[in-house]
This record gives structure tokens, sequence and C-alpha cells, in this order.
């Protein structure tokens, strides 16, 4: 069989798909530059840029900075082009925000949760929808769809949410069809921590990072994995559950809240035995807190060695309420990895905290509506 040739209807689309995302990382930016940085003739520059300033995807800008133009036009992405909406449920909050195609947030705002039940998130979320959109002055027809970051594992093809216990009533394959009712917007369902990860991969400590994981520990423990860039989900949406490597061990190496206050009462520690409690007085200085703290590192490198050592990620994200205590942790598991792995990870911090998940949901959020804008345009 001939192999097919492009067809010029292929070669308009690719030129101009290049040359909005020229615009979108530069702008402003000229005809000349777009046509140095993407190696494409001005002449078809200019077409491409005819067809986009018609389709409404971008239009004229104001030079960035005093320097000279030397006439030169220039040219930025219309923002209003479509709308984002990224929401992350936890079992006291919903938080959310609303965002502009070139990623810049038109509203943001959180709400607290009346009962940890799915009847209450659903509430809870159309209530903060509304709100967000009028606070962002944005219609429902202008938003290309709405992320959720949910404390469970999401099948890909059906939204089947498992292993979500701390929201009563979250699991099964129900969540995102009643959710979406209630809006009157498509919704997509993502695992929390998966989001966290894309979020910190977006605009947190691991930009430009293609393998990684975010390693969330507090209440509970779970991780987001990203390989060759792209986020490694599962055949069932639970890649991450790191809960499960523990079964089977006779010793405990459980880091979370619950278990680290155990092992403080368990040593003696001074009372109240609360992580926050318990990484204060290692602080101050208390011996037997900071044992609870070295066993911490411990437990946390264990749960990180396995991961390495399949897939040889080159960072490890920390984030979660135990995970943010970076001064006592970090210096103690970085020894331990290099003492037990021949290439250890990297060991940070969350640089974006609180606010990764819902990044997560706006990155994936993002890069749909941003192909959407693109293949529905105006021709």
């Amino acid at each position: 069989m001939a192999a097919g040739r492009a067809t010029p209807p292929l070669l308009k689309d690719l030129n101009e798909r290049t040359v909005l995302e020229a615009i979108r990382d530069g702008a402003p930016i000229s005809r000349a530059e777009i046509s140095r940085r993407v190696g494409i003739s001005k002449p078809t520059v200019s077409q491409a840029l005819q067809s986009l300033l018609g389709a409404g995807l971008v239009r004229e800008a104001q030079p960035d900075g005093d320097g000279p133009s030397y006439g030169a036009t220039f040219f930025e992405p219309v923002s209003e082009a479509a709308f984002v909406l990224g929401l992350d449920l936890g079992a006291r909050f919903v938080r959310g925000a609303v965002c502009d195609v070139r990623g810049e947030i038109r509203a943001r705002h959180d709400v607290e949760l009346p009962a940890r039940t799915a009847a209450a998130s659903l509430d809870a979320i159309e209530l903060l929808t509304r709100s967000l959109l009028a606070a962002a002055r944005v219609t429902p027809a202008r938003v290309d769809g709405v992320v959720l970051g949910v404390p469970g594992a999401v099948e890909a093809e059906t939204a089947r949410i498992s292993l979500a216990e701390n929201v009563t009533g979250l699991e099964g394959d129900g969540f995102r069809g009643q959710l979406a009712g209630r809006i009157g917007l498509p919704v997509t369902i993502e695992n929390d921590i998966n989001l966290a990860a894309l979020g910190e991969r977006w605009r947190g400590i691991a930009r430009g990072a293609d393998d990684f994981v975010f390693l969330s520990i507090g209440t509970g423990l779970g991780a987001g994995l990203v390989l060759h860039g792209e986020l490694h989900r599962g055949l069932h949406g639970a890649a991450g559950e790191l809960d499960y490597a523990r079964v089977g061990l006779v010793e405990d190496i459980d880091p979370c809240a619950d278990a680290i206050s155990a092992l403080a009462a368990q040593l003696g520690a001074p009372a109240p035995h609360d992580p926050r409690s318990i990484f204060a007085a290692a602080r101050a200085g208390d011996p037997v807190a900071r044992r609870v703290v070295d066993e911490e590192c411990r437990r946390i490198a264990l749960h990180i060695v396995p991961l390495a050592a399949v897939t040889d990620i080159g960072l490890v994200v920390l984030g979660g309420g135990i995970g943010a205590n970076g001064d006592l942790l970090y210096d103690g598991i970085r020894r331990l990895l290099g003492e037990w792995l021949p290439t250890p990870p990297r060991v940070e911090a969350s640089s974006l905290g609180d606010a990764a998940v819902l990044t997560g949901g706006l990155a994936v959020g993002l890069r749909a509506a941003r192909e959407n804008v693109f293949v529905n345009r105006v021709r």
C-alpha cells in the first residue's frame, strides 16, 4: 500500500496549531519571532495568523516592556476563548477555582462540608460552582469542562470510584453523572493525589520533571506517579495506593498520622500525641519526640525505596500534613535512601501545598480546553 501524503488541509491545521502554541508560550510575540521559534516561513505564519484571528483564538497585543518594537505587530491568545473549573473534594472541604485558557486564575473559593457524605458534597459543589462562575463573570456556556479530584481510586473509562472511605456514599459509578446533572457541565473525575502530582509538574517543584512521584502523607497515604511525562494511573486507576504495600508485613511501617501518634504514646513522648505536637516537641529538642521523628523518616524512606527501585524516578515530592515537615524529615530520608539505593531520587517538599490538587485539576482541564477550542474553532 502506498504511503498516504499530507493534504493541504492537514498542513494548514498543523501550521495553525504550531503557531497557536508558539503564541501561548511566548505572548506577546511578533510574527518574526514566531517564524524564528517554530521554523515556519513568515508568509506561512501570516496565513496561520489570519485564520487564528478570524477564529477568535488570538488577538493583537501590546509589546512587553519598553524596548523598541520597530513597528512589529504582536499577538497573544484570547484568554476568554474558554474557561476551566477545577475542584478538590476532601473530607472536610471543597476547594475550587476557575481559570481562563491562558491558565490565569479568575476566581478561587473554598467551602466547608457539613457532613462527610456524597450528598453533602454534591450540594456544596453545586453551590461552589455557581459562586465561582459568578465571581469570575463566566457563563456556564463558556466553561469547557470541570475536573474534580476525589480521595479514592477512579477507573478512567467508567469514572467508578473505589477506596474512598473518607466520604460516605462516594464509591460507585454514579457520582460523576449526578454531579454533571446538578451543575450542567461536563465532568472529569480523577484521584486527588494524581492531580497533585500533575499540579506540581505544571506549576510546582516538579516543573520539567518527567519521572517522579508525589507522595502524600497525612491522615492517609497515597502516591501520584508520573512516568515519561504522563500520569501513570494503572489498569484500574489504583496506581499509587501505597497502603497495600504493607500487606503481609509483621513490622509496622505505617507513616500516617494515627500510627505516629500511637508510636509517640508507646515511647512515652510528652502529651499531646498528635503529629503537630510531636513535631513541635522534636523542634524544641525533646529526645523521645526526636526518636519518633527518626522512625517516621525510616518509615517514609521504606515506602519510597520500592517505588524508586522499580521505576528509577529522579524526584520524590512530599506533601500532606506530615510530609510538610521538611526541616525535620528530609535529611533523615535522604540519608537512608543514599544508604539503601545505588541511585537515590531527589527528595523535595511540595511547593504548592494545599493548592496542589486544585492546580492539577486546572492543568488537566486546561489541556483539554486548549485542544477543544482549536478543534472546534470557526474555520
